[in-house]
């Protein structure tokens, strides 16, 4: 299934997309794609709907971020050897972890503000893993039984603020905007291997990013085995796993975003987003 959101900001319904692409209103039967809803038991319920009798949403409707209610935005930072390598960073002995506020959270076609302030904001394409089930200390053999599902996920950076203004990489990662979700959760019975997906990045037509998730160090299953060790995971937390090379920051000079460009990016079975960068 193809779960969504849409609507005005803040004001969401929940969505799902029938076999024709078309968006259908599941409001009538739950109040949001979030908490239970991403349960395995509540994604059968939604599995065994009939969507034809679902009323039809218009085809230009605003898509909101794919999930609801999220209490954690986790991130996973060089987690690809080869875009470690484009950084000139060492591939990390364990896992990475940096937060992204939940106020950064916004659609996937939503605009990308540039902060007051910022000389170089950044793009990232990133693997998006939702949470169904939650749960602490989980087995690694286990893991994938607590993912409700995937999605594209633009993990924004603002780099001065992340690496020159001392303190964590937090306050270059969490900026309004910085979070563009979806535009669908694609359940994890859709998506063979999470860990074979062509993924890609472009700016104003320009393709920076062309990787695929092979080349990810530390996998889904593990990850979540990880990140449980260290906090209760739950439902409708977003664990995103981190990018491919291409990035802004890796370019011969830099390239960073700047206002009125627009940026075009893709996971291979989970969608696209597109973004028009503003200045804030």
């Amino acid at each position: 299934m193809k779960l969504l959101r849409f609507g005005t900001p803040g004001q969401e319904k929940p969505g799902i997309l029938d076999s024709q692409g078309k968006v259908r209103d599941l409001s009538a039967l739950v109040s949001d794609v979030a908490g239970d809803v991403l349960s395995d038991e509540g994604l059968q319920k939604l599995r065994d709907v009939d969507l034809s009798i679902l009323p039809e949403v218009a085809a230009d409707v605003r898509l909101g971020p794919c999930v609801g209610q999220v209490g954690k935005f986790i991130c996973i930072g060089l987690n690809y050897s080869d875009h470690a390598a484009e950084t000139g960073a060492e591939v990390p002995p364990e896992p990475v972890i940096f937060n992204k506020w939940t106020s950064a959270i916004c659609g996937p076609n939503d605009n990308v503000e540039i902060p007051r302030g910022s000389k170089k904001t950044d793009w990232e394409v990133e693997l998006g893993v939702i949470i169904g089930k939650g749960g602490r200390y989980i087995d690694e053999a286990e893991a994938m039984s607590h993912v409700a599902g995937f999605c594209v996920v633009n993990d924004v950076s603002e780099r001065e603020f992340q690496l020159e203004r001392s303190g964590t990489w937090d306050k270059g990662k969490g900026c309004d905007t910085f979070g563009p979700l979806g535009p669908w959760l694609v359940t994890r019975d859709e998506i063979a291997d999470p860990h074979q997906l062509g993924m890609w990045l472009e700016v104003d037509g320009q393709r920076y990013q062309d990787g695929n998730t092979r080349t990810m160090v530390y996998q889904v299953p593990f990850l979540i085995s990880y990140l449980s060790r260290f906090m209760s995971l739950q439902p409708g937390d977003v664990i995103s796993t981190g990018t491919p090379p291409g990035v802004g920051m890796g370019q011969k000079p830099a390239v960073y975003l700047r206002d009125g460009q627009q940026m075009r990016l893709g996971i291979e079975g989970l969608g696209e987003q597109q973004q028009r960068v503003v200045q804030a």
